[in-house]
């Protein structure tokens, strides 16, 4: 009898302890839902868009205050330099948490690395250390370009829907300042985000015609652009905005079917320039593991080297061609 009361509480403290570790781990998630999670990301990107929470500097205002640096003295310095809000406006763009100056050193870095290398370890001239430490260094700068090209083409792709729920929602009866709004909380990201901070600017202050002209200038797109200049032109003139939303989308949407079959099209020729640009190093690496003593004089005899190097130039020159021939824009 009492071995069976022993092991009944036994169980029931197995038990207690399970649900106890259980509520635990749920309370930690919920903890971390409300201050790290997705929702909660959501809305500090939208407070740092707009009221620069995550710069604790003297600058900060209420509006979105942009700092192109971190340290005052490189503040100063890029304050200076009359690109400096060119590139913060790309960086902009491209959706990163950047700064200009992050941006500019790491290019520096990668660009005196380039060099260092090719110069010590494979002991080539100076000029040539010169070639490699600019592509080095122009790598950010890609990874900024690539980041840019593919947000403005998601927002591209996205535009038609948004400007569809825009133009149901004033055929609703809806104002457009609420119509922005149910599509900013609509729209995935990261359209979506875009048409937030235009509801935002607007109910702080800002008119309608400067939160959309903030907008095209964050989102540099031709459909996009018809979009304000509509809006604008509408608030002025008058006329059915709903009805001209709609035939954009449209318009929108045929040109972007469009650019789909002619990337169709194209796409041999883009696969042809990467079997191309490939099939150099890929037999190069292939006839170095058979017979290394039959391609060793490519990078040991300074004939060879030379024959590397102008084939790794004629082939840049190559890329470029066959990217401008593929590369249609409509």
């Amino acid at each position: 009898m009492l071995q069976s009361i022993t092991g009944n509480s036994f169980l029931m403290l197995t038990i207690l302890i399970f649900v106890a570790i259980v509520l635990l781990l749920e309370g930690l998630y919920l903890l971390w839902k409300t201050y790290r999670g997705p929702e909660a990301k959501k809305i500090e990107q939208r407070l740092q868009a707009l009221s620069a929470s995550a710069d604790h500097s003297k600058q900060a205002s209420v509006l979105k205050n942009r700092m192109l640096s971190d340290v005052p003295l490189l503040e100063r310095l890029l304050l200076s330099m009359p690109r400096a809000s060119t590139l913060d406006k790309f960086i902009l763009q491209s959706g990163l948490n950047w700064t200009v100056s992050k941006l500019l050193l790491s290019a520096a870095v990668l660009g005196v690395t380039g060099y260092a290398a090719l110069i010590a370890t494979l002991h080539q001239s100076p000029l040539f250390g010169l070639i490699a430490g600019g592509i080095s260094a122009a790598i950010p700068l890609l990874y900024v370009q690539w980041q840019r090209n593919r947000r403005l083409t998601k927002i591209e792709q996205q535009l038609p829907d948004a400007l569809d729920l825009i133009s149901r929602s004033l055929r609703a009866g809806h104002a457009l300042p609420s119509s922005l709004q149910m599509t900013g909380e609509e729209m995935p990201e990261p359209i979506g985000n875009e048409f937030r901070i235009v509801h935002d600017e607007v109910n702080f202050g800002v008119s309608l015609g400067q939160a959309l002209t903030n907008l095209n200038e964050r989102v540099p797109i031709t459909d996009l652009r018809y979009f304000v200049v509509a809006v604008l032109i509408q608030r002025e003139s008058g006329g059915n905005l709903a009805e001209v939303l709609g035939n954009l989308s449209k318009l929108v949407r045929n040109r972007l079917k469009l650019l789909g079959k002619l990337r169709v099209l194209s796409a041999d020729g883009r696969m042809s320039a990467w079997i191309l640009l490939s099939l150099p190093f890929v037999l190069g690496g292939l006839l170095n593991l058979v017979n290394p003593d039959f391609m060793s004089p490519l990078w040991k005899d300074p004939i060879g080297i030379g024959i590397v190097k102008a084939m790794l130039i004629n082939m840049m020159l190559g890329a470029i061609v066959i990217r401008k021939i593929v590369k249609i824009r409509i």
